[in-house]
């Protein structure tokens, strides 16, 4: 493994995915593993405060993890062209109603025009992926953030490329791993002190677990569907949000309550967030929003993720408080 300092360029706050990505394609394999499916029920509706969150400047801005302390991670897009034209893409963290940019950089010291900060651990620690210029665009490789500033790779080593989704307490990563392609290679990848293990299942993405690693979460896409799954002890469960035809989950807190979005089958291309705890699920959607995902959630139940106003309108990040 390979570490280097980040730069980090602080920004007044203004309070207002990816291969391994958020539309598999390819079908899945249960080899290796009793799948059981699972549905259900609709729960009670959840009263949340919603506040917006924009980097200031940015023509879109995307949480996507949030940790127990209420630090937020994600990414923004910028570029005096977006998006017609080809816009930087840069991590940022944003505490105390501080937002700071995150640029990945190579050994060389050259800076990556595409950085993305996925998940944030209790410490501090932050994991994410970069791809530098001139490579093809399914090329994404994973790096640790450490509390010092250090990146550090998180690769596989028979794979072209590795993403680093979510961090553990114990320092586990999740995340997935593919080759020359963004969803028929992807396979659903920890990586811990032992080394890289791997699911067997083809289009998995592991993207949160409870603390211990115990129990993970993630998507994956069965006959042309995109659906989640929860994999205990050996156990691969696919689930669907009720009346969906399209579910994806993206984090887990260390209750267990899941995360994720979904497409109602009723209304084509109408994409909701959803809480999924104890066995109910509850829509989640902005205030007068026409789109809505939810990626990360923290121990105390907030929520991150984006939305749109307009059916085409760019992306605004939230965070979602109980």
């Amino acid at each position: 493994m390979k570490s280097q300092r980040f730069a980090a360029t602080a920004l007044a706050a203004l309070f207002t995915l990816a291969a391994c990505a958020e539309n598999p394609v390819a079908p899945a394999s249960d080899a290796g593993y009793t799948v059981i499916s699972q549905s259900f029920a609709r729960g009670a509706p959840r009263s949340y405060t919603f506040t917006r969150l924009d980097v200031p400047g940015a023509f879109q801005t995307v949480p996507s993890g949030i940790n127990a302390g209420g630090v937020i991670v994600g990414w923004y897009f910028q570029g005096t062209g977006c998006p017609s034209a080809p816009c930087l893409v840069k991590g940022f963290i944003f505490n105390d109603g501080v937002f700071t940019t995150v640029v990945y950089h190579n050994a060389a010291g050259t800076d990556a025009p595409f950085t993305q900060l996925r998940g944030i651990g209790p410490s501090g620690e932050i994991v994410g992926l970069y791809r530098m210029a001139g490579e093809p665009i399914v090329n994404l490789h994973g790096f640790k953030l450490s509390t010092g500033g250090e990146f550090v790779e998180v690769k596989h080593p028979d794979h072209t490329n590795s993403v680093a989704q979510r961090i553990l307490p114990d320092g586990t990563i999740l995340g997935c791993y593919h080759d020359n392609d963004q969803m028929g290679s992807m396979h659903g990848m920890l990586w811990d002190k032992d080394g890289f293990s791997v699911l067997a299942m083809a289009t998995t993405m592991n993207n949160g677990a409870t603390p211990s690693g115990h129990r993970i979460t993630g998507f994956f896409t069965d006959a042309g569907k995109g659906r989640a799954y929860v994999l205990e002890d050996g156990q691969f469960t696919p689930f669907d949000a009720p009346n969906s035809f399209f579910t994806q989950s993206w984090d887990m807190n260390p209750s267990g309550t899941i995360v994720g979005l979904f497409q109602d089958a009723a209304v084509p291309h109408s994409t909701h967030g959803y809480v999924l705890d104890r066995g109910q699920f509850t829509t989640i959607d902005y205030p007068n929003s026409a789109y809505t995902d939810i990626f990360g959630i923290n121990a105390s139940g907030d929520l991150v993720g984006k939305f749109r106003e307009t059916a085409t309108g760019p992306f605004h990040g939230y965070v979602a408080t109980r």
